[in-house]
Formats: C-alpha cells, structure tokens, sequence
C-alpha cells in the first residue's frame, strides 16, 4: 500500500521546483540516478488508476496481419479503427520489406541515449525545436497539475527534413532509418483506411497526411513507486494515425465502453515484432466519425526495466491558415491546422479530446 501523498505545495514553490528540474537538464532519469527512494511531489498523481477498471482477462485488441490477402486485411483493418481505434499490426515485415531487426534496433539506440551519463544527455536538453529537434521531460510540464515519469527525444521529420547532426549520434542512424520502414508502414495502412471509407487508396496521402512526420521517443525510468505517478495521462492524439514501436516492458493501455456504457482498460500488450496503431482525433474528423480516436495512457509497470517506446505521429503537411480539414468527401466542418494543433499545445495533455472540442 502507498503512503499518503504529500499536500500540494504552494503554487510559487511549484513553480520554483518545476524550474529547477527543468534547469537540471537530466529529466526524470537524472532523478533515478541521484537516488530518490519516491516520487517527488512533483510527480505524484492523486489517485492515479482509479478512473476506470481494468478489462477482464483475454479481452485485448484487435490483430490485423497484412500477410492475408488484400481485402481481408483491409476489412480486418476498417473494423479495428471503427469500433476500438487501435489494432496491433503484424507481418509487415514480410509484406513490407521491414528488416527484422526493426524496430528493436531503433528502440535499443534510444535506450542508450537515455542511459548515457548525465553530463552527455544534459549537452542535448532543450524545450527549443532547434533544428526540428529536442530532447526534454513533459512538453505540459508547467502546465500539467502534476509531471509523468518519462523523458522524451523528440524529431520533426517532416513537411521538412531535420537538421541530422542535431539528433544525438548513439541514435542517429537507427531512428533515421526507422522513420523510413514506419513512413512505408504508415502509407499502407493509411491506404486500408482510405479505402474502408469508400475512397481512393492514396486519398488521404493526396491530403498530404503523411508528410508532417513528429517521431517521439519516450524513456520511461525505472521508478520507486509506480502506483503513485503516470507515465502518460489518458489523452487522444491529435493527429492522423500514429505508428507505435515498443519495447517488452508493457503499460499501454486502451480505453474501450463496452455495449451497455461501461468503460474499461484493455492492457495492450507487447508481442514481439508488431507495431501498435492508433487513430487520431484529425483521422476522426476527416472520417466523419467512422474511425475512432480513443483514449489511452501508460501506466508504470518499471520497477526494475526501463520502458522505452517510440511513436511516429502523421499529420497534413499543409498547415497555412487557408488550409482546411473536414470530414471527407463532404465538409460538415472545417477548421485550419494551426488553430487545431494550438489548441492542443494550450492544454494539459489529460485535457479532452480535441475532436470534441471542435464538434458543431
């Protein structure tokens, strides 16, 4: 059992301690190295698994195997977004010509980037995109009522390319790669779904969905007591689709409302070799509402491993303030890129989804 959280601190002492950790320069994982026995009052979530239960054993997400013929997979796929907004991916790497050792190549330099000294990580740390690239501790830090436990390396890889040499070298090469092989699995995928909607394959690429390309990786420590912090809140994605690569450790999970309104968590297990797949709220949108963009969270399962994940968001390329994004074929309501992902960045990720917030 926990021990009793500690009072909230006062709001300027919060902000003090916020500040001083982020000058630190070494995020969550610095923490860990100094020792803490807890989680910092910083980081401690009230209550933080008490939303909603767990599913009852056996029930997981959908599976779609792109090694079935073409129709089969594709239905597998519609129906996966439809009715839970997640599916586990496999066989891509025969049907694609992934390596074999993707992503577990991308995902082991990103660990090691994450357990390099203090003083090498603290050279890289930085809120600033510089160069379309930043390595941090919660992008809402100062605006989330409590942190998560996680550092995250973040890479814009597209409308335009990054500034290679920014990205730190003991994984440079591998997360280069990875963003070819996931950008291959993300143009099928989007091609299923574009179909399932009645559509042309490559309409949703021609609505330059693939080319804002955001890669995040995200180190989630090990930690003295995970039952008292997050490593993700509940949240949708504002995206289009995200390709996810994660390690064995575990902690994704789903949210699903069964038939009669009840709402439960659905651990997403790691199977080795496939990529986990989600909706985003813009997918949601464009579709009309046919695809699903749900919410999900990591708790922390790190006690004695070290969760590393790495998750590539697909966005529209075009993001001018005359470019508009509605539901497809027909516009029911459109609303301009820049103000869709502002209103994302103005809020606390546990905030509601963004698809709501532009519902009519």
């Amino acid at each position: 059992m926990s021990s009793p959280s500690p009072a909230p601190a006062p709001q300027s002492d919060r902000a003090a301690l916020l500040k001083a950790f982020d000058e630190a320069r070494t995020g969550v994982r610095g923490l860990v190295e100094s020792g803490v026995s807890s989680v910092p009052a910083l980081f401690v979530h009230p209550d933080p698994y008490a939303s909603a239960p767990l599913a009852p054993p056996g029930v997981s997400i959908p599976v779609v195997d792109l090694s079935l013929p073409a129709p089969l997979a594709a239905a597998a796929a519609v129906e996966a977004a439809r009715s839970w907004g997640f599916f586990l991916l496999v066989n891509h790497h025969q049907t694609l010509g992934v390596p074999e050792d993707y992503p577990a190549r991308a995902l082991a330099a990103v660990r090691a980037f994450n357990e390099l000294p203090a003083t090498e990580r603290a050279a890289h740390y930085g809120r600033a995109m510089d160069g379309g690239v930043s390595y941090f501790s919660n992008f809402d830090l100062f605006r989330a009522p409590a942190a998560s436990w996680r550092d995250t390396v973040q890479i814009a890889f597209g409308p335009e390319r990054p500034d290679l040499a920014r990205i730190p070298a003991v994984c440079r090469d591998e997360v280069v790669e990875w963003d070819a092989h996931a950008t291959a699995v993300g143009r099928v995928v989007l091609g299923l779904l574009s179909e399932g909607l009645g559509l042309a394959p490559t309409r949703l690429e021609e609505a330059s969905c693939l080319e804002g390309k955001a890669m995040v990786c995200h180190y989630y420590p090990v930690c003295p007591e995970p039952e008292r912090t997050m490593g993700v809140v509940p949240h949708t994605d504002p995206r289009v689709l995200t390709v996810l690569a994660q390690d064995g450790v575990g902690g994704l999970q789903v949210k699903q409302i069964d038939d009669d309104g009840e709402s439960h968590w659905v651990d997403v297990k790691p199977v080795p070799g496939a990529l986990v797949i989600n909706v985003g709220d813009l997918l949601q949108i464009m579709s009309n509402g046919k695809y699903k963009s749900v919410d999900h969270r990591v708790i922390m399962t790190t006690r004695k491993e070290a969760r590393v994940s790495i998750a590539i968001f697909f966005n529209p390329g075009k993001r001018g303030d005359s470019d508009f994004y509605g539901p497809l074929p027909e516009l029911v309501s459109s609303d301009t890129m820049p103000e869709f992902l502002g209103a994302f960045f103005r809020r606390d990720l546990a905030s509601r989804a963004l698809a709501d917030h532009f519902k009519l």
